[in-house]
């Protein structure tokens, strides 16, 4: 039975950065928000209970051709200015539910943080989106972060000292000398908030290289008590700071794979450009695949 309700909206869940359903990262996408408080929709975010879910909020078509579409991201407990998968997967969910919304191969998001585009393989929901050119803020101290996330000092990389670094939102870059440490990190979440909050970031986004040819790396990123199973925003930070200390060639991508420990295997591919030592172009790609759709009935 359907329960009375003021208010019906549409929404969709989807999986991003992998091709497989029920594994990526989970994403809520509600439709025509227009006028939705923000406790509405934190309170929606809640009861989705992923690790985000954005709120579409249709403007007219110049508008949108000109700034994007408007789209909030929320967590199960606050706003964020800008968030890696929610923003591929709403422009994937806008490429199948509302074409009109691409220019050529792209959709443009206007996010809080500015406008944001996503560029699409043809015939597929591949996207790559562009993010803002980084901002590399306070290097930290080794040591102190070996003992924040639960590795010791020699697990961490010798060539380039973690650093907090923003695309959008600001993580803490630390680099591994192996993937395999990844399988103990154990952050102290309580001190290494206060920690991270006193030098500028938010979370600390861990990252180690895999063995072969081809530039790949294993990655983790716990906040909240839990795990992300991909972090795209994070991501963009992560290219950026192998980039600048050489860890990566510019223009080189790199695959990046999250989510491994927790049972939801992720696949992110990056990409930045540097020239005379100034890193840009930063670029953060992968799939999208559509899980369930619904409706949602409001008081």
């Amino acid at each position: 039975m359907v329960p009375a309700s003021s208010q019906t909206l549409d929404y969709q869940i989807v999986d991003v950065f992998t091709e497989t359903a029920l594994k990526g990262n989970g994403l809520a996408v509600v439709f025509d928000t227009v006028g939705l408080s923000s406790e509405r929709m934190q309170a929606i975010a809640r009861e989705f209970n992923l690790s985000e879910t954005t709120f579409i909020q249709r403007r007219d078509v110049e508008t949108e051709k000109r700034e994007g579409v408007r789209v909030r991201i929320f967590t199960t407990q606050e706003e964020l200015p800008f968030a890696g998968h929610p923003t591929l997967g709403t422009a994937s969910v806008l490429k199948l539910a509302a074409p009109e919304t691409i220019s050529g191969d792209t959709i443009k998001l206007a996010l809080n943080v500015g406008t944001v585009p996503v560029r699409f393989k043809a015939d597929s929901l591949f996207g790559e989106m562009m993010q803002r050119d980084p901002e590399f803020g306070d290097q930290l101290d080794p040591a102190e972060v070996a003992r924040l996330i639960g590795l010791t000092l020699g697990e961490l990389s010798a060539s380039a000292a973690p650093q907090v670094v923003s695309t959008g939102t600001a993580f803490a870059i630390v680099a591994l000398r192996s993937h395999e440490a990844l399988a103990r990190l154990r952050i102290d979440q309580e001190d290494a908030t206060k920690y991270l909050r006193e030098h500028g970031g938010r979370w600390f986004y861990v990252l180690g290289p895999t063995d072969g040819d081809t530039p790949a790396w294993r990655a983790r990123m716990q906040f909240y008590g839990g795990e992300d199973p991909a972090t795209g925003s994070a991501a963009g930070c992560a290219i950026s700071y192998l980039v600048r200390y050489g860890f990566v060639a510019p223009g080189r991508q790199i695959h990046v794979r999250q989510g491994v420990e927790i049972g939801r295997a992720s696949d992110l591919f990056l990409a930045a450009d540097g020239v005379s030592g100034k890193v840009g172009d930063v670029r953060v790609g992968g799939s999208t695949v559509r899980v369930a759709k619904g409706e949602l009935f409001l008081p």
